[in-house]
C-alpha cells in the first residue's frame, strides 16, 4: 500500500516559482516513473475517486487532452467547463465561483487570460489550483520542457537555453525556472516585445542575458526554443508582429551556431516558415513530439503531488 507525506496546507501551482529546486527534483523523478508505467501499460491509479475541474477561458488541444487523459489514467474523473459554462468574474464574482467549485471537486485547472484571475480563484479555493496557462505564465509547459531536456541530455543545471521570439508567458516562465534550477537563459526579442523582469518576479538578472541579435543568443546554447509570434488574445496585432519578428525565425543557421548536440523545442502549435523553419522543427535536433507528450506525464506527476504529497 502506498503511503504519502502530506500537510494540511493547500499547495497551488500558479507559476514556476511556487516550488523549490528540491521539489522539482522529486517531480522529475516521479515523471520518469509514471511515464515508464504508462509505456509498459502498468496501471497507476493513486487518484481513484478524485475529481478534476478544468476551466477553459482560452481554448486548447494539448492542455485539455493531457489533463483529461492524465486524470483518467490516474483513476480520477474530470469536469470540463468552457466560457459558455463558467465565465470567471462575469456571471458571478471569481471569489464565489472558487468557493462553490472547490467544494465539489478535489483539484482545479484553469486556463485563462489575466494571472490575477487565477490568483483570486486560488485565494478562495479549498483545493489545489493549477495554472494551465495565463497571459503571464505557462508553468506546466516549462515543467514538461525541462523534463524533456533531462530525458535527452541529463541535468539542465549549468546549461544555456536560448529563447528566440516574443517576451511572453513562456519567456517569463523560463526565466523563473532558470533562477530556481540554476541554468542560463539567452533572451532575444524584437524591440517593443521584451521580457518584463517585474512580471517574472526575478530576484536578480544573473540567470539571463539579453541579446539584440537572435543569432548571438543561440551561440553555444544547449537548447533553442521559441513560440508563435502572436499568442492567443493578441490576434489584432498579427500583421504588426509579422513585420517586427521577421528576423526571429529559428533557422538552420541558428541551430548550427548552438552546441552540436543542441535540442530544439516549441510548445506548439507551430507555424513553419514564421517562428521556425520546417527544416528545424522537423529536423534531427527537434524533440517537439516528445515535449508535447511529456505534458501528460509531467501533469500527472504534478496532480499526484498536489493531492498526495511525496509518495
Amino acid at each position: 500500500m502506498t503511503t504519502a507525506t502530506t500537510t494540511n496546507a493547500i499547495r497551488h501551482y500558479l507559476q514556476f516559482s511556487d516550488f523549490t529546486a528540491d521539489e522539482y527534483g522529486y517531480l522529475f523523478d516521479r515523471m520518469a516513473i509514471i511515464k515508464k508505467k504508462f509505456k509498459t501499460y502498468e496501471k497507476h491509479q493513486p487518484l481513484t475517486d478524485r475529481t478534476l475541474a478544468m476551466i477553459f477561458e482560452k481554448a486548447s488541444t494539448r492542455t485539455r487532452v493531457s489533463f483529461e487523459a492524465g486524470m483518467y489514467q490516474l483513476g480520477g474523473s474530470v469536469v470540463h467547463l468552457t466560457t459558455g459554462d463558467s465565465q470567471l468574474g462575469r456571471a458571478e464574482p471569481i471569489e464565489d465561483s472558487a468557493k462553490v467549485i472547490s467544494r465539489m471537486v478535489d483539484l482545479v485547472m484553469i486556463r485563462t487570460y489575466e494571472q490575477t484571475k487565477i490568483d483570486t480563484f486560488a485565494a478562495h479555493s479549498r483545493v489545489p489550483v493549477i495554472n494551465g496557462l495565463t497571459n503571464e505564465f505557462h508553468p506546466c509547459q516549462i515543467l514538461a520542457d525541462i523534463f524533456t531536456y533531462i530525458e535527452h541530455r541529463g541535468s539542465i543545471q549549468g546549461k544555456t537555453v536560448a529563447w528566440v521570439g516574443d517576451g511572453n508567458n513562456m519567456a517569463n516562465t523560463w526565466l523563473q525556472a532558470s533562477e530556481i534550477l540554476g541554468f542560463k537563459v539567452h533572451v532575444s526579442t524584437p524591440s517593443g516585445y521584451e521580457v518584463d523582469q517585474s512580471v517574472a518576479g526575478l530576484r536578480s538578472a544573473d540567470s539571463y542575458q539579453v541579446f539584440k541579435d537572435p543569432m548571438e543568443a543561440c551561440r553555444g546554447a544547449d537548447l533553442v526554443t521559441t513560440d508563435v509570434w502572436t499568442s492567443m488574445g493578441y490576434e489584432s496585432e498579427n500583421e504588426a508582429r509579422r513585420k517586427a519578428f521577421a528576423d526571429w525565425c529559428v533557422d538552420e543557421d541558428m541551430m548550427r551556431i548552438a552546441q552540436s548536440d543542441a535540442l530544439f523545442m516549441h510548445c506548439l502549435p507551430a507555424h513553419r516558415g514564421e517562428e521556425v523553419q520546417a527544416e528545424v522543427i522537423d529536423g534531427p535536433q527537434s524533440v517537439v513530439w516528445d515535449e508535447a507528450e511529456n505534458r501528460l506525464h509531467a501533469q500527472k506527476a504534478l496532480m499526484e503531488f498536489l493531492l498526495l504529497g511525496r509518495l
